[in-house]
């Protein structure tokens, strides 16, 4: 008998999403599915939507028509978007939307204080992602002070600290100078999480995805 095929692990059925109602909606009609390992890109102008799909996907703007799904199956409740969001984690274009804490250490840490670990957890499983993307030396500095390449990694940190089974990627290496693309091209390399990435990086998306999802 022959296996079921799983289900994708984030979905859009007939998604139609508008920032505006009076506005021609930026996503219409729209159908995504991001199945388990796989890493895809997302490409197209300034303006189709790559953000606007990113923050959909994980439920920080509505949809006005069709279905979000998780692991098959739809997102409706709070209780549904908790679970959404600790199984999918958004690095966003800016690093400094994403850090706002006195030190690095804080910041990766506030994501699992927030699922209920306790301090020392909560500790020790963010200086132990830190290590992984040789961060440890940058524990204590203030996020602020930090160089474009370094927040973007700790950006990351922020998010892989909470384990999730899918990242989504808005812009992961804009405005980096190569060293610091380098590294973060290291660090989603070494992950072995579904990645779906939005850029205009077309190096980085021939090394790291297998096929291309265009807007636009």
């Amino acid at each position: 008998m022959p296996q079921e095929t799983p289900p994708p692990l984030l979905a859009l059925r007939e998604a139609l999403v508008t920032l505006d109602p009076s506005a021609p909606p930026i996503l219409e009609d729209f159908h995504l599915s991001l199945h388990s390992e796989e890493r895809v890109g997302l490409v197209g102008p300034v303006g189709s939507g790559k953000t606007t799909l990113l923050l959909t996907l994980i439920g920080l703007l509505p949809l006005r028509h069709g279905s979000l799904f998780h692991q098959g199956c739809p997102v409706r409740t709070k209780a549904d978007l908790a679970a959404l969001r600790r199984g999918v984690g958004l690095v966003f274009q800016n690093p400094d939307d994403q850090l706002f804490s006195p030190t690095v250490l804080d910041d990766v840490a506030f994501g699992p204080l927030n699922l209920g670990r306790s301090s020392a957890e909560a500790r020790a499983e963010s200086l132990a992602t830190l290590a992984q993307l040789n961060l440890s030396h940058l524990a204590q500095r203030q996020p602020h002070s930090l160089s474009g390449g370094q927040k973007r990694l700790v950006s990351l940190a922020t998010v892989l600290v909470m384990r999730p089974q899918v990242l989504l990627l808005d812009e992961p290496t804009n405005d980096l100078d190569v060293r610091s693309r380098d590294m973060v091209l290291h660090a989603l390399t070494a992950s072995p999480r579904t990645m779906l990435i939005a850029s205009h990086d077309m190096d980085l998306l021939h090394a790291l995805t297998t096929r291309r999802i265009t807007l636009g």
